[in-house]
């Protein structure tokens, strides 16, 4: 018995008889008749009575061809999945992120999906979220990862990786940081260190300096959070930083102070354009940026903690984190 006498068989049933079959197939009627016959034979059954006017199914060959399509739908069905496997292990990806990505480390991330898969080329570009999502639109990139503000356009699908907290980073020694309970407003006369206008950042300080009643002076622009803290640790100004930026053991020491109320930083996530669907290799690489990010916290578990009540005993020390060269 071979394949092909079952996909014969199974056409001649579907269409009602050996020339319309032939047809659909693209073969010679004679042929689909001697497979058939053959296959007959050596079952020792009669599948299709045959008149001069019609061919239809016998009752065993009902049996036959119910079992035959089931045969023929998971040999489909393998074809499919082995093409998404040879989908996978070739391919291109187009990745666009943003400088601040938090405790998310999309470089390691990156190299092991790269170990999985070495045949997908991947490519990375990096930017403000707002170019970034324009070139989302464009079609110039197939996913962006980055800070999933409140306002994200339902048009994108957005997938939360990991939560970020920011805090107010300070050069070392600055009298703020001998403060007690600190907000925001206490603040307002220093020189702000930020990013340019369009920055998920710089949209969080304007944002949470508004509530606090006053617009931060921004005396210095810089590129990402890495150069906002190296120009703070220069004494340049202060500024708001993601909490893993500031308490990263790499780059110039600075103090941090956590702030009350504490400003909303959006939780960094993936995104793809929804009127786009994603190739295999970008899907498979979705799937390994979400795997890594592992299971959220709660959201309802608070975990930036609280400053010392100055009301209460208070240690400075304990307010001030220096972080090492």
């Amino acid at each position: 018995m071979e394949l092909r006498q079952l996909s014969y068989v199974e056409a001649v049933a579907r269409y009602g008889g050996f020339t319309r079959a032939a047809e659909r197939l693209h073969i010679a009627q004679s042929a689909v008749s001697a497979q058939i016959r053959a296959l007959e034979i050596e079952l020792g059954v009669t599948l299709f009575a045959r008149t001069t006017r019609k061919v239809a199914l016998t009752p065993a060959g009902e049996m036959f061809v119910a079992r035959a399509r089931r045969v023929l739908a998971e040999l489909d069905g393998a074809r499919t999945e082995m093409a998404e496997i040879t989908a996978v292990v070739s391919g291109r990806v187009t990745v666009g992120a943003t400088a601040s990505l938090g405790v998310y480390d999309l470089p390691q991330a990156l190299a092991r999906f790269r170990e999985r898969h070495p045949g997908i080329a991947l490519r990375q570009r990096s930017g403000l979220i707002t170019g970034l999502l324009g070139a989302l639109d464009l079609g110039e990139l197939d996913l962006v990862i980055g800070p999933l503000h409140a306002d994200v356009p339902p048009r994108f699908d957005a997938l939360p990786l990991v939560d970020e907290y920011l805090i107010l980073a300070l050069p070392v020694g600055h009298g703020l940081t001998r403060a007690g309970r600190l907000t925001l407003a206490e603040a307002r006369d220093e020189p702000f260190v930020s990013m340019p206008h369009g920055a998920g950042l710089r949209w969080i300080l304007d944002d949470a300096a508004r509530s606090a009643g006053f617009a931060p002076r921004v005396q210095y622009e810089t590129d990402g959070p890495a150069g906002i803290r190296e120009m703070v640790a220069a004494g340049l100004g202060v500024g708001l930083l993601p909490r893993s930026t500031a308490e990263s053991p790499c780059g110039s020491p600075v103090e941090i102070r956590h702030l009350h109320p504490p400003p909303v930083h959006p939780p960094i996530g993936v995104l793809h354009h929804r009127a786009r669907p994603l190739s295999a290799a970008a899907q498979s690489l979705r799937h390994h940026l979400v795997e890594l990010a592992g299971p959220r916290p709660d959201p309802t578990h608070r975990s930036t903690p609280d400053p010392p009540d100055p009301s209460g005993p208070s240690d400075p020390v304990e307010e001030t984190t220096e972080v090492p060269d």
